[in-house]
């Protein structure tokens, strides 16, 4: 048999099989080897639509400082904070996966520029590269051409570990599933990525964690176990466990694809205020557009491209949505 090519029966360019390196959607930036759930198998999103080849040779802080402030969610600074770089930077990502017989481009040619202290919704349908984008913004997998600066530092080559390293001191993430350990307490949970950090003393990992909890709304459930936490109860500490690194980046994975409308709005309203209040660059991929029109841009992907990318000119205000949904309850 013939080397495999591709279903449009173009010849493939030289791409690895799935990297046993790539870690799993880690809860919390954990360290590699204690993440939660693989994200070396082929997302889920990933296509095998015809497209042509990629180019070859493409290029211990202080504790004590409020995490949330109510503000508007137009008031936050959108780009450029305090005149840095952008806090994304990646351009010409491809990503293809070798299965075989067959060759998957999930990602084709990707340019995402994201400013500090901007909230941007990624939209797609299945298929579409926005998971396999995650992936890779996320430090959980790495592309198979192109680079990746984040926070201004090239990370697209890095090794597992250093890519693990990056996790922990810049990232946060939030997913669908929550992730939490079901056998350890709401604090337990959120002072697990300081514990793996090692910046901090048991003394200073509590006072984080219980201000990130309090900032949730859950100062009062901090030993709380996830199992005696509702939905969104459990929502709120990934949130806040996501925050005690104090992250240049969140990442935030369907974070409303378990919640019902009330709560949705209720976590759509603390991601609002800590973009306004901290400008906390956040991204968030979701499928329902009503949530994507609480940020202040959409990008759009097809096939493993960049459809549309747009700004919201007027940002839904979840916090006032949440208002008027207790206003009809009376």
């Amino acid at each position: 048999m013939g080397a495999p090519g591709f279903r449009d029966g173009t010849s493939p360019p030289s791409a690895g099989s799935l990297p046993s390196d790539s870690d799993a959607t880690c809860a919390g930036s954990l360290p590699s080897g204690s993440d939660a759930t693989s994200a070396g198998s082929l997302p889920s999103d990933s296509d095998a639509t015809s497209a042509g080849s990629p180019p070859s040779g493409s290029d211990g802080t202080s504790a004590g400082s409020p995490l949330l402030a109510s503000a508007s969610p137009s008031s936050g600074r959108r780009s450029g904070a305090d005149g840095a770089g952008p806090v994304i930077d990646a351009r010409a990502l491809w990503r293809t996966y070798d299965l075989g017989e067959v060759e998957v481009r999930a990602l084709r040619g990707v340019d995402i520029r994201v400013e500090r202290g901007e909230f941007v919704a990624i939209m797609g349908p299945s298929g579409s590269g926005k998971s396999t984008t995650m992936n890779i913004l996320g430090c959980l997998d790495r592309p198979t051409a192109g680079t990746y600066l984040l926070d201004g530092i090239e990370v697209s080559s890095m090794t597992r570990d250093e890519q693990a390293h990056i996790r922990n001191r810049k990232l946060g993430f939030v997913f669908q599933g929550f992730n939490l350990l079901a056998r350890t307490s709401a604090l337990e949970n959120v002072e697990l990525p300081m514990l793996y950090s090692g910046r901090l003393n048991a003394r200073a990992r509590r006072e984080r964690a219980v201000e990130a909890l309090t900032a949730v709304g859950l100062g009062e459930r901090i030993h709380h176990v996830p199992t005696r936490l509702s939905g969104g109860e459990q929502q709120r500490v990934a949130i806040a466990r996501a925050l005690v690194n104090e992250p240049s980046l969140l990442l935030a994975d369907e974070p409303t694809g378990n919640l019902d409308s009330r709560t949705s709005l209720e976590v759509l309203s603390i991601f609002q205020d800590l973009n306004a209040s901290r400008s906390l660059t956040i991204i968030l991929v979701t499928h329902e557009p009503d949530v994507a029109l609480h940020a202040h841009r959409i990008i759009t992907f097809r096939d493993g491209r960049i459809l549309s990318d747009r700004p919201v000119e007027n940002p839904r205000d979840a916090r006032a949505e949440l208002a008027a949904l207790r206003t009809d309850d009376l």
